[in-house]
């Protein structure tokens, strides 16, 4: 017990995770399905988080070609794989210390994938310059979201260091702020109007921080998680002139801004926002843009990919920024190659290029069916009500959830909406994420689930969520 009382309080404070519990009771199913207990469900179906692979979303075969020939180079000299896969892999292998995957890179990642980053992110943003130095190749979206809180968070300071947060929204950055002694500065989306993010709401955030915390920034993210929305250009230049106005750093999480399915909808990156708006603007405001191979089409969650781009950030600062990052010796080497299959990816005319477009085809039209679908059966469902599903990878419906329901979860000990995910899991094997997980207006409830699933999945998903939320509202009306 003594060794408790020398941990960080600020690791203490960290909010617990009600999807850790419900992960515990997933594991206990799991035994006693081994064990040969007979349940009415043969598997659990784990859609809590936004893991493609792990619900039935195949693999690029290009991508994991790529990354096998790199992790075995006998394969780039045979003719067992196609030539410009083979092509791609010796590329990569040269850009490593010692033609290996397994050699140390420079902290801020392989030069040649800064480089392919930095002209994938101008080609996206209409030609903006973007500075190869000023990125950084990170263990996902996550390890670099992490890096720039501890840039900004003075842990020493007081009063502690605030960043406005959206709610809902990313759990881990919010217990990443936590960990690091800084202060949630809730806003709220509003679900009314598809998870609008309204400039007054920022503003009343600003203001309930006064004399609690020194907020020091605002973190967005857009696409919406859990939320699926897509910030409007008038929405987003809204938020740029707030943050100048206040003098907030900009933190743009937009992991998976290659999941854009919303009729009439479109992803457009913060920085060409900014730069389009043109000084001072353009020049002062200052931005950390992240992005990840973990959604989007590749889907890569495991392999821990990802970048963040600074932009405006003082010279001084940068030199800490380097400081910080070289804590860490690098990120993984096969995060960082798909990272550059993810940025670089093949083009018409290119042997592989046919499977590739196939397989990406299949996908997005998958995802457009499956963010219509969620939407069409739990509006058709009592109880239950989802707005629009337009990016993203999760729907995150709102549950009516009866008083009796209410009452009972509290004699439990569970928020409500932990309480009616507990009685999914273990009525029909299936988990999914509860909304207090990721923030959310008192007195609603919610659950997330992922939506990036094979389309046979995603079905069983939604029946065993339909048959259960109809047996749970007839028990507790």
């Amino acid at each position: 017990m003594s060794i408790l009382r020398e941990i960080s309080p600020k690791v203490r404070n960290i909010r617990h995770s009600e999807l850790l519990a419900l992960g515990r009771q997933a594991c206990g199913i799991k035994e006693k399905l081994k064990q040969g207990v007979r349940k009415p469900y043969k598997e659990v179906i784990d859609v809590s988080g936004g893991d493609p692979h792990r619900t039935g979303v195949k693999p690029l075969s290009f991508v994991r070609q790529v990354l096998a020939a790199c992790l075995y180079p006998q394969l780039v000299n045979s003719d067992k794989l196609p030539v410009d896969v083979r092509q791609r892999a010796q590329r990569l292998l040269g850009a490593c210390k010692g033609g290996s995957v397994g050699s140390y890179t420079l902290t801020q990642g392989i030069m040649d994938i800064q480089q392919s980053v930095s002209k994938f992110i101008s080609q996206r943003d209409g030609g903006v310059p973007s500075v190869p130095e000023n990125i950084f190749l990170t263990a996902g979206s996550q390890g670099a979201i992490m890096k720039i809180l501890s840039l900004l968070v003075n842990s020493e300071g007081t009063p502690r260091t605030g960043v406005l947060t959206p709610v809902p929204g990313y759990s881990s950055a919010n217990m990443a702020l936590e960990g690091l002694g800084g202060a949630i500065v809730p806003y709220y989306l509003n679900e009314e109007l598809c998870w609008e993010l309204q400039i007054d709401e920022l503003r009343r955030a600003l203001q309930s921080a006064k004399g609690v915390c020194n907020p020091v920034a605002l973190y967005v993210i857009n696409p919406g998680n859990p939320t699926g929305h897509i910030q409007s250009r008038k929405s987003m230049e809204e938020v740029i002139q707030f943050v100048s106005q206040e003098k907030l750093f900009l933190l743009a999480d937009e992991t998976v801004q290659d999941n854009v399915f919303g009729e009439g909808s479109e992803f457009v990156s913060y920085k060409r926002v900014l730069a389009e708006m043109g000084p001072p603007l353009s020049d002062t405001v200052e931005l950390a843009s992240f992005h990840s191979v973990s959604k989007g089409l590749m889907g890569e969650c495991g392999l821990r990919g990802g970048y963040v781009e600074l932009v405006n950030l003082d010279p001084e600062v940068m030199n800490h920024t380097y400081t910080l990052f070289s804590t860490d010796s690098s990120a993984a080497v096969t995060g960082q190659l798909a990272v550059d299959l993810m940025v670089d990816p093949i083009q018409p005319g290119d042997p592989s290029y046919p499977l590739y477009y196939k397989e990406t085809q299949y996908i997005r039209t998958m995802q457009v069916h499956n963010a219509k679908r969620v939407t069409e059966v739990l509006n058709s469902l009592p109880g239950f009500s989802c707005q629009p599903v337009k990016g993203g990878a999760f729907a995150f419906p709102r549950v009516h959830l009866p008083p009796r329901a209410i009452q009972k979860a509290k004699e439990e000990g569970m928020p409500p909406d932990h309480f009616y995910c507990s009685r999914l899991l273990e009525d029909t094997g299936l988990l999914v994420s509860p909304g207090c997980e990721h923030g959310q207006r008192e007195g609603t409830h919610h659950i997330r689930f992922c939506i990036m699933t094979s389309v046979d999945i995603l079905e069983e998903v939604l029946r065993c969520l339909a048959r259960f939320h109809t047996q749970f509202m007839k028990d507790f009306f």
